[in-house]
């Protein structure tokens, strides 16, 4: 299901099956046809290096060697700096799974109030995917939008993206709208299909976009809220509620030890995307992000191969140098270009302007 891991009664992998055999072993799996029919040429939006296929990495005097790893695709970046410090196929499309969140949190979460209520209907519900990760959203109950984004981030609930698309004024609609905001975002690997991330033909994105996402989330104090809260209660209907827990692993202990000074960001799981995670920590005042996707061997090896990459990028500090960069988003470019000389009067806005919803 999307958001969760497979089956924790599956035999559990030893820590060196977990890292695999080496980078470069992915590379010569097979992949199942829908990965094949997402591959293009390869983008180069943040440095040349990034749209070339295998493991790319400048080390210096003293670096610390890579872990070996057996994701399909991965990626190291300072979360402040946007210092790309190594990647693995960073550009390769793949299906992104519940990962794929990230981005719809950034398009609709700002768009309401956290204390906002909405009651459910049918309709909000229609159109789930069958074997959707679900939070127990139901119609007739009434719910804050402070609730449904926790469903949504630590449960990964389909039930409460779905309602907060059809309040965000419906699936086509967000469709369109987290599409545009990917390309503001620069992530040109990512084709929107669906909001929750669930396996539909053409859904894909990349290591390298997925980071962007989780970068630009972060940047919303609610975004990074929810994404590192470990335990939340949720409304069961009739003014009674139930305690769920967060799906990443790195963040609560399940099945894997937690990560000193994680932050959060995304899990994901479908049977065609795999395990997919991004995850960000702070250590020593810098915070590093991590994208792994889809490792070949075990249902917990997303998590270790995220701790690894973690743990090489915080021993690495000032022993890389960059190999690439997460850029500027496009309105945020425009936003500095236009800004006044100093010095120079503003230009006067009409009475009464300000931000609204987009249209």
């Amino acid at each position: 299901m999307p958001g969760t891991s497979p089956s924790p009664h599956h035999a559990r992998p030893s820590r060196r099956a977990l890292l695999g055999a080496g980078v470069g072993a992915a590379a010569s799996l097979a992949l199942p046809a829908t990965h094949g029919a997402a591959a293009a040429a390869a983008s180069t939006v943040g440095g040349a290096r990034l749209g070339a296929a295998g493991v790319q990495v400048r080390p210096a005097a003293g670096a610390p060697r890579l872990p070996k790893l057996n994701a399909l695709a991965w990626l190291v970046a300072d979360n402040d700096s946007g210092e790309v410090l190594a990647a693995y196929n960073a550009h390769r499309r793949l299906p992104p799974a519940s990962t794929l969140k990230m981005l719809f949190a950034d398009t609709v979460l700002p768009r309401f109030d956290p204390s906002l209520k909405h009651k459910v209907t049918r309709e909000d519900l229609a159109g789930i995917p069958s074997g959707s990760s679900l939070v127990g959203v139901q119609a007739g109950t009434t719910y804050t939008v402070h609730d449904l984004w926790q469903g949504v981030f630590l449960r990964s609930g389909n039930d409460a993206v779905h309602v907060l698309a059809s309040m965000h004024g419906g699936v086509a609609r967000t469709v369109r709208d987290m599409q545009a905001r990917a390309e503001d975002l620069r992530a040109d690997d990512t084709h929107v299909v669906s909001p929750d991330g669930y396996d539909h033909k053409g859904q894909v994105s990349s290591a390298y976009d997925l980071t962007l996402f989780a970068r630009a989330g972060l940047k919303n104090p609610d975004f990074r809220r929810y994404c590192s809260t470990r335990i939340a209660d949720f409304p069961a209907g009739g003014g009674k509620t139930f305690q769920m827990q967060n799906t990443d692993r790195l963040l609560t202990g399940t099945g894997v030890a937690p990560y000193k000074g994680i932050i959060g960001v995304k899990n994901g799981y479908t049977t065609n995307a795999g395990n997919t995670f991004t995850g960000a920590a702070t250590r020593g005042g810098r915070t590093l992000l991590v994208t792994v996707m889809h490792p070949m061997s075990g249902y917990e090896a997303v998590y270790e191969q995220t701790r690894a990459l973690l743990d090489w990028g915080f021993a690495a500090a000032g022993k890389v140098r960059p190999v690439g960069e997460l850029v500027t988003p496009l309105s945020e470019q425009r936003k500095s270009s236009a800004s006044p000389v100093a010095g120079a009067p503003e230009a006067a806005g009409p009475a009464g302007s300000g931000t609204g919803q987009i249209g």
